[in-house]
């Protein structure tokens, strides 16, 4: 007869291994379903990546956010998934275009942006109101505005792309930078453009170097500026770095004390990206983002060189829906006409 002791001991071994028995079984006799759901989840195909693209569809300008769009999609191989931004009362205008035309196949989203953020960070300016229009500053708020991308395309409603815009969206970024843009002294037949028309690619041109709080920057006015019409941001970092906020702190500034808005360059948006990004952004690619085609009614690229351009950009205020402008042809290959009839372009016959 076995001592009671040992009987016990018998038992906890006995209930131990029926115990490690069911732990295993549960672990190997997944169900089949369960297994092949956990497969699709780790494949490539169904992880490919989306491209956002932020643009505004501003009211009396729409058929530039559509003609934009159309390139973008008819040139591109990937997936894109545009975010279309705009302001309450035009946003009904922008979604029956887009529903009632072949950029119905498109995948967008609408995105309302609130002009109250801006309350008390705009200086008026009445030489260039266009400047002060609150869709100007979606590029300031873009974290607020996508949520789910760790990198985003920003594009200013004045530009055709001709290339796939994946290349763009694959700029590399270095460490601790939250945005590229493209530098305003990067190509030779860009200087003949801006000697021609006399624009202003220094900080000189945009920044009241009279005024101590900019001197107090350290930055050489003969800095070359960048345009930031065209972005490619990282999230991650700009939320990291509080670059919103930053920028915000010298919209208030100007406010107070005029530091950039009656200035050359009439920067009213672009002089605080001057300032928050200076010495800490990447490079695009400068066939990237060849601009200044609105700076004048006369002067002209070489046809030769545009065909090679991958995106076009019409800054300035020469747009190519109205008269005069110039390259305007090569903007019209992508618009697309308002179904309502309310967006009508102006041409010399008409």
């Amino acid at each position: 007869i076995l001592p009671f002791a040992s009987v016990n001991q018998i038992l906890l071994l006995l209930l131990v291994l029926t115990v490690c028995a069911i732990l295993y079984n549960k672990v190997h006799n997944v169900p089949s379903s369960l297994k092949n759901e956990t497969v699709d989840l780790e494949s490539p195909e169904e992880m490919e990546e989306e491209i956002p693209i932020v643009i505004c569809a501003a009211a009396g300008r729409m058929g530039a956010a559509i003609a934009a769009i159309s390139s973008i999609y008819s040139n591109s191989e990937v997936n894109i998934l545009f975010y279309v931004v705009g302001l309450k009362n035009s946003i009904p205008h922008i979604r029956k275009w887009i529903e009632n035309s072949k950029l119905k196949e498109i995948k967008y989203k609408i995105v309302e942006f609130n002009p109250m953020v801006l309350k008390g960070k705009i200086r008026q300016d009445a030489s260039r109101p266009e400047l002060l229009q609150p869709l100007n500053f979606v590029r300031f708020y873009l974290p607020l505005l996508i949520q789910k991308h760790e990198k985003v395309i920003y594009l200013d409603d004045d530009v055709i792309v001709q290339g796939d815009i994946q290349e763009l969206y694959e700029t590399k970024l270095a460490p601790g930078h939250a945005a590229a843009f493209s530098d305003d002294c990067d190509l030779p037949s860009t200087h003949e453009m801006v000697r021609s028309v006399g624009m202003q690619n220094t900080y000189m041109g945009f920044l009241d170097y009279r005024k101590q709080a900019i001197r107090d920057l350290g930055i050489s006015p003969s800095t070359c500026s960048f345009n930031p019409g065209v972005i490619v941001a990282n999230m991650t970092e700009w939320k990291h770095q509080r670059i919103t906020k930053q920028l915000e702190k010298w919209m208030q500034r100007n406010v107070e004390e005029n530091l950039y808005s009656s200035t050359l360059g009439g920067g009213v948006a672009t002089s605080p990206m001057l300032i928050v990004f200076y010495g800490k952004h990447s490079t695009i690619n400068p066939m990237w983002h060849i601009r200044h085609l609105g700076w004048s009614p006369d002067t002209r690229y070489s046809e030769h060189f545009l065909q090679d351009a991958k995106l076009l950009h019409w800054n300035g205020r020469y747009k190519p829906w109205d008269y005069p402008s110039v390259h305007t042809d090569l903007w019209e290959n992508w618009f697309i006409p308002d179904p309502s009839g309310k967006f009508k372009l102006t041409r010399p016959e008409s």
